[in-house]
Formats: C-alpha cells, structure tokens, sequence
C-alpha cells in the first residue's frame, strides 16, 4: 500500500438513543424490541469527553440492553417487571475500568510484573509519515516485536526502529512471528481491505442457531435469587473483554468457572479486577487428564465462553462441542472474526481501533486511542452478556444450540456507524481522568482491597447484585459445584 496523508471523516448526523437501544434489542433477537427500549432511560448524553465518537450513547445502550435483558430473564422465572435506568456518567467509567480499578490503593498497571510492557504499547511513526500500533503486553508479544525490530524492549529503541520500516511491511512481519500489531488505516483503507469488508458484513452481535437440542425453560425462582440463578458457564477467556462479559454473568447468578492455562495465566490484578463471583481452575485442552475434566464439566454447561483461536485443535471448536453438549450456547470473543482473513492474527482493543479507522478519526496531530483509552473491549463484554441473556430466553421456548459471536473491530464499525460529531462541539471537554463521573464501590478480595467503578445502573424495583468475591487462579477443581 502507498503512503499517504490519513485524512480523517466529516461529522454525520447523530442516530437518536433510543433508536441505537431498539437496533440492538433487534439484532438480538429480542420479540418486542420497541417495547424494550421503553424499558430503558438513559440520563445525559454525548459529548462528555474531548471524543467525536458519541462514547457515552454506545456504552450507555449496551449496558441498558444487558440490564433489560437480564431482568427479562429474571421476569420469565417469576421476578416482577423491571425499568433500567443508566447514567451516561457511569457508562465513561466502565470504558475507563481499568483505569479508576485500585488494588490495595495501588493501581492495576503498577502492580504488573513488568510495567514496561504495557507502557511500550503505542503508536509508533513509520516511513512516508504511516503510522503503526504495536503490543508488547506479555513477554511472548514483546520478544516477537523485539525479534523483529532487532531492539529492546524500551519505547526509545522501538520508535528509533520502526521509523526504518514500511508500516504494513511491519505489521506483516510482526504477526508472522508471533506477536500483534497493526497499521493505521482510514475507514475507507479499511473497508477496501478483505478484513474490513468480512466484519463490515456482519452485524455487531452474531446469534447463529447452529445445531438441534432440547427446550431447557427457565425454572422460576425466588425472590432472593438472582436471574441467571442455576445457569452454569465455563469461561475460557482472558484479557478483558471476554472476563468482563463473564463476570457480569456471574454478578448476575450464574455459577462461572474459568479457566486457564497454568503456564500463560492473566496477571492478578486482572483476575482480581475481572474474577468477581467466579471460581478458577486450571485447565490446558493440550493436556489429556484436562481435556477429559474438561468435557466432563461441558456435560452439565449451559454456556460457554472463549477468546482463544485455534480451539479445534484441541477438540474444543463449537461444532464439536454442541455435537457433544445438544443445547449448549457458545460466546465467542474475536478481534477480526474468526473465519475471516484475519482469523488467525490476534489482537486487541488499541488495534481495532487503528485498523478501522477510529483512529485517524481522533486525530489530533497524531492518530489517537478515545480518550477513554479502551473502547471494544467493555462494550463487547456487555453485548456478549446482553446476547446470552436474549439467547437463554429463547433457547427456553426454541430449544436448539447457539452460536454468538462479538469481534472488536465489529464493536468499532458500529460505534462509527451511530454518527461522528463536530470536532469544535468537543475539543474543550475536560478528558476522563483519576476522578470518576459516577460512583466507586470496595469489595475485600484474597487479592487485599479492590476499588472499582459501581455497576452502572439501576432496577426501578429490585436491587443491582454487586460483583461477588475474588480468588486466586486454580484454587477450584474443575468441576461444578
């Protein structure tokens, strides 16, 4: 590709709220989004912060949509009607999560073995003024960057070599070893490439009925209980936006059990941050005596949900375990779709963001992450939830097993689609920062004191659970309770 001066989109018309609210309850699969929607009241709006993305309305529907779908789960087992009330406030704070998250007054990114890594994560200048986002979050990332550019792990030594190197030629030669990064492209570069056009095809939220299997009603419950009470999920995820959608499954009942590999496990405050009311295992489907606790405990599963490519190695693809578990619903968290070009390349939230275009459409003198930093990864989490809630309701009366997929930059292409606004109407906003718009809540964890942004909105008549308790990975055995 040839080098070029990025140009960044003109502003177009804003899509009302209410209307982004019902587009997802359809996508969904909801039986009566419009009624849905009336469910939901958002208090304030966009523009909150210095973004020309409207932020606020993306995250504060799809929290709105899994708080209403998750009560009507709750409804359908005997709970009464709930409204949902969400603050645009408290929907910025959970794109910053990570970020206004203390462990024991200390934040999550001074407590990671090597700070480094995460702090080398950046744009990066290229040949011909192109622009390159490159990851070294964990020590396998950082070498396959370092083996490349022939430097050390600092920003200095990156910078310096990658600034001898086509950006598109980098991003190839990165991937190839191992490791994740990604040119920065505009939204039209995007969507001429194979990529851009496999995830533009699809729509934000992926529900595919992709095999038979019984109707499984949802048994009523008491009022004590929570809605997904009796709802059993394994989670195979790590990161973010995979452990987040599971922990919302489990602040809402379910009994999660996650899982990991022993040998590349997520940091503690990552656990901790992301492991409310889960129990952990330890579990390598490379591993035989694994594999089979493994298919043991997907006997009794109602969900599964996975971040990792290249499960059908080991036995574990969704074709092969709804052949296995007849009913079972599957949540699949993928950076560019898991059967498109980039199936086989990783990724993460900042890289999205530069693929798509969303970053050139922060530009300021440089392309740009949003102002909350992340932006994928905690909406795919409660568009994830949202969906399994939906598909829990209809797996009830259907039956059938399930297929849901959500792709980061999917959840880019529909933050871009719902309007761009002015870059004059936002350029004095003050930026997110250490003080939060809502609320924080302390949770006592095994890991010391976890200070978080509270769950980010209210039942007219009923209580929000809070997350539940922490603990350390593989302090559970792999099996149900």
């Amino acid at each position: 590709m040839t080098s070029h001066t990025l140009t960044t989109t003109e502003p177009t018309p804003p899509m009302p709220t209410g209307e982004i609210v019902s587009r997802l309850l359809h996508t969904l699969g909801d039986p009566d989004p419009a009624r849905g929607a009336e469910d939901i009241t958002v208090v304030g709006a966009d523009p909150l912060v210095p973004s020309v993305h409207r932020l606020a309305d993306a995250m504060s529907a799809a929290i709105g949509v899994f708080g209403r779908q998750t009560a009507a789960v709750g409804e359908q087992r005997g709970h009464p009607h709930q409204r949902v009330e969400v603050p645009a406030g408290a929907a910025i704070d959970q794109l910053m999560a990570t970020y206004h998250t203390t462990l024991s007054g200390r934040p999550l990114g001074a407590l990671l073995d090597d700070p480094t890594l995460l702090g080398n994560n950046d744009f990066y200048r290229a040949q011909g003024g192109r622009w390159i986002f490159i990851i070294t979050t964990y020590p396998h990332l950082r070498d396959a960057v370092c083996s490349v550019l022939g430097c050390g792990p600092d920003k200095v030594g990156i910078a310096r070599a990658a600034a001898g190197w086509d950006a598109f030629t980098l991003e190839e030669a990165i991937c190839a070893r191992g490791g994740v990064a990604c040119a920065v492209r505009s939204r039209d570069e995007w969507l001429a490439h194979p990529a851009g056009r496999h995830v533009a095809r699809r729509p934000v939220v992926e529900i595919e009925r992709v095999g038979d299997g019984p109707a499984r009603p949802l048994e009523p419950i008491s009022e004590a209980d929570e809605a997904l009470t009796g709802v059993r999920v394994l989670d195979l995820t790590h990161v973010v936006a995979g452990p987040v959608g599971a922990r919302l499954l489990a602040q809402f009942g379910a009994d999660v059990l996650h899982l990991s590999r022993p040998d590349r496990p997520d940091p503690i405050p990552m656990i901790a941050m992301t492991g409310g009311g889960k129990r952990n295992a330890y579990c390598d489907l490379r591993d035989a005596h694994d594999r089979a606790a493994f298919h043991d405990a997907l006997h009794d599963a109602d969900v599964f949900v996975h971040s990792y490519r290249g499960l059908a190695r080991h036995g574990a693809s969704t074709e092969e375990l709804v052949r296995r578990r007849p009913g079972l619903i599957t949540l699949e968290y993928h950076a560019w779709g898991a059967d498109g070009p980039w199936g086989e390349r990783g990724g993460f939230d900042q890289l999205a963001c530069s693929a798509t275009g969303f970053a050139v459409e922060e530009w300021t003198d440089r392309p740009s992450l949003p102002p909350t930093y992340l932006l994928n990864d905690y909406l795919a989490a409660y568009l994830g939830a949202a969906a399994v809630a939906t598909v829990l309701r209809r797996r009830a009366t259907q039956g059938g097993s399930w297929r849901i997929r959500v792709t980061l930059a999917g959840v880019c292409h529909w933050v871009q689609e719902l309007g761009l606004l002015a870059q004059e109407n936002v350029i004095g906003l003050p930026r997110p920062g250490h003080t939060p718009l809502a609320a924080l809540s302390t949770t006592d964890t095994d890991f010391g004191p976890l200070t978080e942004p509270a769950t980010p909105f209210t039942y007219s008549e009923r209580h929000v659970p809070q997350p539940g308790p922490r603990s350390p990975l593989g302090s559970a055995p792999l099996q149900w309770r």
